[in-house]
């Protein structure tokens, strides 16, 4: 899951591991696959999924690859019989021909999807399949906000030449990119109502992920403020409900094409 060159932070990232696990579970039901041999999590984290892989497929040979040392110390330190690898996802390249790639919230850190996606299915076996879920939140507030700060002051100082994250293809197409390509293709998108708990929930699920790259670049002592400004700026789209939760609506696309 992890952004390159951002400094991950493992322990807030899985603040909220039930709602980020249940995508994957989701995708990993759709995979139709009985025994694979050789099964790599790309952008794996902290190993969660790599362990749920492993349990799914107990036979197979499963990898973990990631961009953040942080995250695959922590993913070595609690997943058993599992192998982790630090690469870019552009120059990670597999021993072996795969029966799974899994990648469940990474993806959306890169660009060049049109290049990528094709290399990606070059690395299947025959009746292998890619399965891929990733936010698609790019219009939403939740990740409009940060770069509507930093371009503002005080923060332009520290994060005025913070660019946009690439944003994701549309779903038509990823179809038309992988369906000339594959067997069968499957593609559906699902927008999860998070029930979130505790003060400033937005902040703390995105201070996991969306605000890395921003927190990273700022001083120590500017961090609070920066998390606050960016708890103010988002209340208003995400407010309490009466019973005290955060509702907060998460859009996500799927995709499992199985290699002809």
């Amino acid at each position: 899951m992890a952004r390159t060159g951002a400094v991950w932070d493992p322990v807030q990232y899985l603040r909220f591991a039930n709602e980020r696990l249940r995508p994957a579970l989701d995708l990993l039901a759709r995979v139709p696959l009985d025994t694979p041999a050789r099964v790599v999590d790309l952008g794996c984290g902290p190993g969660n999924v790599t362990a749920i892989l492993k349990q799914r497929f107990p036979e197979a040979d499963v990898a973990g690859v990631d961009g953040s040392a942080a995250m695959l110390e922590k993913a070595r330190a609690t997943v058993a019989n599992c192998r982790f690898e630090l690469a870019d996802f552009f120059q990670w390249q597999p021993a072996e021909p795969l029966d799974l790639i899994f990648s469940n919230a990474a993806l959306h850190w890169v660009d060049r999807h049109a290049t990528l996606f094709p290399r990606l299915l070059s690395f299947l076996t025959t009746g292998g399949v890619l399965a891929v879920q990733m936010p698609a939140m790019y219009d939403m507030p939740l990740r409009r906000i940060p770069y509507e700060l930093a371009a503002a002051k005080p923060w332009a100082e520290y994060l005025g030449d913070v660019t946009s994250a690439p944003s994701i293809l549309p779903p038509m197409e990823y179809w038309d990119l992988l369906r000339p390509h594959v067997a069968s293709l499957d593609l559906w998108q699902t927008t999860y109502m998070h029930a979130l708990r505790g003060e400033n929930a937005v902040m703390e699920w995105a201070a996991g992920s969306s605000l890395r790259p921003f927190l990273d670049r700022l001083p120590d002592d500017r961090k609070a403020e920066f998390r606050q400004a960016y708890s103010d700026a988002t209340r208003p789209h995400h407010s309490r409900r009466p019973d005290g939760t955060t509702l907060l609506p998460f859009h996500r696309l799927f995709m499992v094409a199985r290699k002809g």
